[in-house]
């Protein structure tokens, strides 16, 4: 049971940690909640699918078939979370007025609500596929130790959605005028994570070369299977054992976004944020 606990806990972080992030991002605007909702539906029903036929999607491109899935959904949610990181980084101030008008009808017309929905959709469908495919695993088995794993891995899935509620209880307590920068620089460091782990995932079917494999080892200090690791490995794309390919799409792509997000914000957003 506790074996169980701790998979589904792993496997179900990170979806949770990105919708989290997400509904913090967008609280007070029209209709984001419409689409994250729908995001995670639909996540919700393709991990229920994938989980079934989770073998058979390994077994394809030669064993190689789960890598390049979760590089392809990797890669697009990375994109995906960039684009929005920019369109509040050009918006944010007017988010903000919009968000302290009391009764006011708020509309924003240029949101991208379908990149949202494509996020939590693929963060839900990416993570949950796997927990869905030991959860039915588990719900096979008739004795005894079947349904003690499928309620351990209940557990895990409670467990995992209650450190989403606390990081999305902890944001919107930020300050406005503070909520924006913070949550851009926590969807930017989550975006170029999924950028180095989507490379990881092809560095593993060796699609791309490692360059350097181990870049270095931090397991003795801090290993990705403690719990501290893991939820450093989700939000900051913190790896105990990174390969140089790794490091360098992680920093050059934070690099990019960085560039991007300040270039893009406006002078009056860059001097309201300096006076603060």
């Amino acid at each position: 049971m506790i074996s169980s606990m701790v998979i589904v806990f792993r496997e179900m972080l990170e979806m949770v940690l990105v919708v989290g992030v997400l509904l913090a991002a967008t609280r007070g605007l029209s209709g984001s909640r419409l689409w994250i909702g729908l995001g995670v539906f639909g996540g919700l029903l393709g991990a229920a699918f994938l989980g079934v036929f989770m073998e058979q999607m390994e077994a394809s491109f030669d064993g190689d078939g789960e890598f390049i899935f979760n590089a392809a959904v990797l890669l697009l949610a990375s994109v995906l979370i960039a684009w929005t990181v920019f369109w509040m980084s050009k918006h944010g101030r007017a988010m903000s007025q919009r968000m302290k008008q009391v009764g006011g009808s708020v509309k924003s017309g240029d949101l991208p609500n379908t990149a949202l929905a494509i996020v939590a959709l693929s963060a839900v469908m990416r993570e949950g596929s796997e927990a869905a495919f030991f959860l039915f695993g588990a719900a096979q088995g008739i004795a005894e130790d079947g349904w003690s794993m499928l309620f351990g891995g209940l557990m895990g899935a409670g467990a995992a959605l209650a450190a989403g509620s606390l990081l999305y209880l902890g944001l919107i307590r930020i300050p406005l005028k503070r909520l924006f920068s913070v949550v851009g620089w926590l969807l930017m460091l989550l975006a170029a994570s999924m950028a180095s782990q989507a490379a990881a995932n092809l560095v593993m079917i060796e699609w791309l070369p490692p360059l350097v494999d181990p870049l270095w080892n931090s397991s003795a200090l801090l290993s990705t299977d403690s719990t501290l690791g893991e939820l450093l490995h989700v939000l900051v794309g913190y790896d105990d054992k990174p390969s140089a390919l790794q490091v360098i799409v992680y920093a050059g792509s934070l690099a990019l976004m960085v560039v991007c997000y300040y270039r893009l914000q406006s002078p009056v957003v860059r001097s309201d944020t300096a006076t603060v």
